[in-house]
């Protein structure tokens, strides 16, 4: 904090809206600096040093003395001297009054109402004056004490403080919400911190070595163990809580950009490093269960009725951007939407837990082409049912690995179905809407709600794995 040495000034650099007020050192030159110390009147001594921290504020010099710099600070121009002072709006000229053979003029001093009596000091020379001279004095602020100036110090601090800790608690970052399990559910995903923390936990040993998406590109093998990404100003956690907000809500680079204090750029290449990063630590996990795993934790809604089921399959479609290539616009257009999309199949397990989820394939692909495609069929085990809408014409494709097919009855010749299967239709519908309920804790994911531009579909299906596997860590459907 820099305080004006200027007797009687009380200006000291304490608020950050004070942007007219500058604090200037004293010259190096020693004839300005000699100036300067005779303008401000006051004398080198034991109650007066300059130093490194010694300053006149910018009140004391005229406007055309002061200059802005390239970078905005206010500097002097060289030579300029300190003429603006309290004791300068007034002037008042000296007066001396001797007295004349030793009888003092009583009438003149009577008139001089502002003059008065300074002892002389004696330099060892005979004075005729036993009066000695009389001049008249500036009487000015006293400067404030030490004392003053530790409270205003401390004073300004605390005020600094009190609002560091207002703006932090304003702040949009993950610190904010933690204590909040709505608001962590609404741009998260997350049931609670607690399970998003346990997750970052498991993590962070590998996240803290992540390396930014177009430096893989363009780096060697070599280069790439030496280069680590490190988005400015934001913590690694707080990266991962920024990908969230952008696959849970949906929100624009832009608008992420201004709440985190960021590039659109710099956004951007967390999103796009975080995809592929949980894209492949969650494509490690062993989401697939076992058949034993199935047979112990399956419910009894499916164990009194269909207690092989090893899954549930189901498909569903993504919007796109539709494409100036009429080929693209060919492969990805979907009968069933009416538009051009992406495609995934979907499984869960018995117990609600998404089991498999495929890579997006375009919109024109068949449910049994997208079925034999997946990989699923291999890790199905003989004995295995597979439980699906009736559009799943995979019978075929079952029977070759001794898997069988749990769908609706289609309607026969008879054009009415029988009570019982009227029965089975209705079990099975009751049991599939499971998929279904899957399905939608993915699509709550708002990035998906809207049309997808093109230029993310270089990272989409590391986008869609990942909230799909996600959905998992809000707890079982049921």
């Amino acid at each position: 904090m820099a305080y004006c040495c200027v007797p009687g000034c009380v200006s000291y650099q304490r608020r950050e809206d004070d942007k007219m007020l500058s604090f200037h050192r004293f010259p190096s030159d020693p004839k300005v600096r000699s100036v300067w110390i005779a303008k401000i009147k006051r004398d080198i001594g034991p109650h007066f040093q300059i130093t490194d921290n010694t300053r006149v504020c910018s009140k004391h010099f005229t406007q055309d003395c002061i200059v802005l710099s390239l970078t905005g600070l206010r500097r002097l121009k060289q030579g300029s001297v300190p003429t603006v002072f309290t004791w300068s709006h007034e002037p008042k000229p000296r007066r001396t009054l001797k007295r004349n053979q030793g009888v003092c003029n009583a009438e003149t001093l009577k008139e001089e109402e502002d003059v008065h009596f300074v002892p002389v000091q004696h330099t060892g020379e005979p004075s005729n004056t036993g009066f000695g001279v009389l001049q008249d004095h500036d009487y000015l602020e006293t400067p404030p004490s030490v004392e003053d100036q530790l409270n205003a110090a401390q004073a300004e601090i605390a005020r600094l403080t009190e609002e560091n800790v207002k703006l932090r608690g304003q702040q949009f970052c993950l610190q904010r919400f933690q204590c909040d399990p709505k608001m962590i559910m609404f741009y998260t995903g997350f049931k609670d911190y607690e399970t998003l923390n346990a997750l970052y936990l498991s993590l962070q040993p590998t996240a803290q070595s992540l390396v930014r998406w177009s430096q893989m590109q363009r780096l060697s093998k070599t280069e790439q163990t030496l280069t680590s990404f490190h988005a400015q100003d934001i913590c690694l956690f707080d990266q991962f809580f920024l990908f969230l907000c952008r696959m849970r809500q949906g929100l624009l680079s832009a608008d992420l950009a201004v709440r985190f204090n960021l590039s659109k750029a710099t956004v951007s290449r967390i999103c796009i490093t975080w995809a592929n990063y949980l894209y492949f630590m969650l494509g490690t996990l062993p989401v697939w269960p076992s058949r034993e795993a199935v047979d112990e934790l399956m419910p009894p809604c499916f164990k009194n009725t269909f207690p092989k089921t090893r899954v549930v399959l189901d498909c569903t479609e993504i919007h796109i951007q539709t494409a100036s290539s009429k080929v693209l616009n060919t492969v990805t257009y979907s009968h069933y939407k009416g538009t051009t999309t992406l495609k995934s199949l979907m499984g869960i397990s018995p117990f609600g837990s998404v089991s498999f989820v495929s890579n997006l394939y375009t919109g024109s692909i068949s449910d049994k082409e997208i079925t034999k495609e997946s990989g699923i069929l291999k890790l199905l085990e003989p004995g295995d049912e597979v439980m699906a809408d009736k559009g799943f014409l995979i019978r075929d494709l079952l029977a070759d690995i001794d898997v069988s097919l749990v769908t609706p009855t289609f309607l026969g010749p008879s054009g009415q179905l029988s009570k019982e299967e009227i029965a089975h239709t209705q079990e099975i519908a009751r049991l599939r809407i499971h998929v279904e309920r899957a399905i939608r804790r993915i699509k709550e994911y708002h990035i998906f709600d809207g049309v997808l531009p093109l230029s993310l579909c270089g990272s989409v299906n590391q986008m869609w794995t990942v909230c799909a596997l996600l959905t998992n860590f809000q707890g079982p459907l049921f």
